[in-house]
């Protein structure tokens, strides 16, 4: 094996490794919230964001030096299109972010089957027809939102995203936080989105992180609740921020980036001074 080969396996499982850090702390959030009575974040909803906020500065803080901790199949793609990330490794990047959603909501619903097994039997609920607790794991549309409005809400919100990741991540941009408290940022970010706009339809904005608990619950026994899910919903949270992500992207790249001052001084000639 090549040392470029070992590389690119490294950086595999460090996308697989930063999903999965994701999953298991936003999705066992997402089981505090929803299967306790009364539920410790009711009236604590920014606690809720805060964690998944988190667990995506924990990831990038673990997994960063190795991969760049995209953790969201969104960013790879923008990378691609905008920054000069390798198309060859965009599926594979893709296939491991999965894989750690997957993963993830295989240690969650380890760590929490008696209580959603309890609340389904509590409330009278049928995993494969009802969906029950199926929130824990994926997202579904809120209350008034059809899937194409969801679709329309998820390209927003992860254009959002991925602005303020661009931005974060910029170069050029002087006013953009150092290395190491740019993840903190990041997770602020995801945080901001949840706590402005989660009631929407759980502010998915990534693929892998809907997409392999989603294929976890299939198999675990919700069955069509999940795949391909209610009204067909499955494709909404993974087509939205994939478009989402290259709109906002291609919007920090077009419009802010050629503005940022070091790149204004570089196109302009030297001028005598008097």
């Amino acid at each position: 094996m090549t040392t470029t080969q070992r590389a690119f396996i490294g950086e595999l499982i460090a996308e697989c490794i930063a999903v999965f850090i994701i999953i298991v702390f936003g999705d066992s959030v997402a089981a505090m919230y929803s299967l306790y009575d009364p539920s410790p974040y009711k009236m604590a909803y920014w606690g809720v964001c805060i964690v998944w906020g988190l667990g995506v500065t924990v990831a990038i803080y673990v997994t960063g030096a190795v991969s760049g901790t995209h953790a969201n199949p969104a960013v790879t793609l923008a990378l691609a299109c905008y920054r000069g990330f390798s198309w060859k490794k965009v599926v594979p990047y893709w296939a491991a972010q999965v894989v750690g959603g997957f993963l993830g909501a295989v240690i969650v619903y380890t760590l929490f089957s008696p209580v959603i097994a309890h609340y389904a039997a509590v409330n009278h609920l049928d995993w494969r027809h009802d969906g029950a607790a199926a929130g824990v794991f994926f997202t579904h549309p809120g209350d008034f939102i059809t899937p194409m409005h969801a679709f329309v809400d998820e390209t927003i919100l992860t254009a959002m995203l991925l602005l303020g990741i661009f931005a974060v991540t910029c170069e050029y941009n002087t006013q953009a936080p150092q290395a190491n408290s740019g993840a903190l940022i990041i997770g602020l970010l995801v945080a901001t989105i949840g706590a402005s706009a989660g009631y929407l339809e759980a502010w998915a904005i990534n693929p892998a992180r809907d997409f392999g608990p989603r294929l976890f619950c299939y198999f675990a026994g919700w069955g069509e609740a999940a795949f391909p899910s209610p009204g067909n919903y499955w494709w909404v949270p993974v087509a939205g921020p994939l478009l989402g992500g290259v709109v906002g992207a291609g919007f920090y790249q077009g419009v802010i980036k050629p503005f940022m001052p070091a790149i204004v001084r570089a196109r302009q000639p030297d001028v005598a001074q008097d």
